[in-house]
């Protein structure tokens, strides 16, 4: 694969395997659009390094992150911007080759480097919580409750832009050394995909309360 769009910095370029490096915004969107759970990586207050998982939505040139006012990670994020790692990481097959050395996975990811800015209104915030929501589940910000001038003010919304991004990728079968393509060992990728179970309705549902049909569309369906 030849890259034809360059790295947008110098600590974005991908230097183990290069040509599995992406640069170009379709491809690094495509990824983030395909997930909504990413990994925070960052340097607390105390100078120990942290990784949170949490949920986000992209639209277009932005990340948005959200979660509790007195979460320690968005608190930090915000408190005078600080530099974060985020990652995102789609799992697409194990790559089973006939020497242990060249096992491996096939895999699409995601790494943003940036500073993120707290989101001051709540016009902004909403609209960001939109976007988050209709990430994980289109169709759900309109079905459910919107939240309220005291839950929004229990919120705190993140926006990190994507000018440093870079995407890594890997497909394809395994790749041996020479001489192991005559070995009589089994090699070959099993591809690996994620997919939504039947839903379980509350408990406390009221039975006349029909599943809607963002939900049921989900039913059996492979993961983004």
């Amino acid at each position: 694969m030849q890259n034809l769009t360059p790295p947008p910095s110098a600590r974005t370029q991908v230097r183990r395997l290069p040509a599995r490096g992406a640069y170009d915004r379709e491809t690094v969107h495509a990824i983030l659009d395909a997930a909504y759970l990413c990994h925070v990586g960052f340097t607390g207050p105390d100078g120990c390094p942290v990784v949170i998982p949490t949920a986000y939505g992209r639209k277009e040139e932005m990340l948005y992150l959200h979660g509790s006012a007195a979460s320690h990670m968005l608190r930090t994020l915000a408190g005078e911007p600080i530099e974060a790692c985020v990652t995102v990481t789609l799992l697409d097959g194990l790559v089973l080759a006939r020497s242990m050395f060249h096992h491996s996975m096939n895999y699409r990811s995601v790494m943003i480097f940036g500073r993120a800015r707290e989101l001051a209104t709540e016009g902004e915030k909403m609209e960001a919580l939109e976007i988050i929501s209709e990430q994980i589940l289109k169709g759900r910000w309109q079905a459910a409750r919107l939240p309220t001038a005291q839950e929004l003010k229990a919120t705190k919304v993140l926006a990190l832009p994507l000018t440093e991004a870079s995407a890594k990728i890997r497909t394809g079968p395994p790749k041996d050394e020479a001489e192991d393509y005559a070995l009589p060992i089994w090699a070959g990728v099993v591809p690996v995909t994620a997919t939504y179970g039947a839903a379980i309705a509350d408990p406390v549902l009221p039975a006349a309360i029909a599943m809607p049909d963002h939900v049921k569309k989900l039913t059996g369906r492979g993961a983004r």
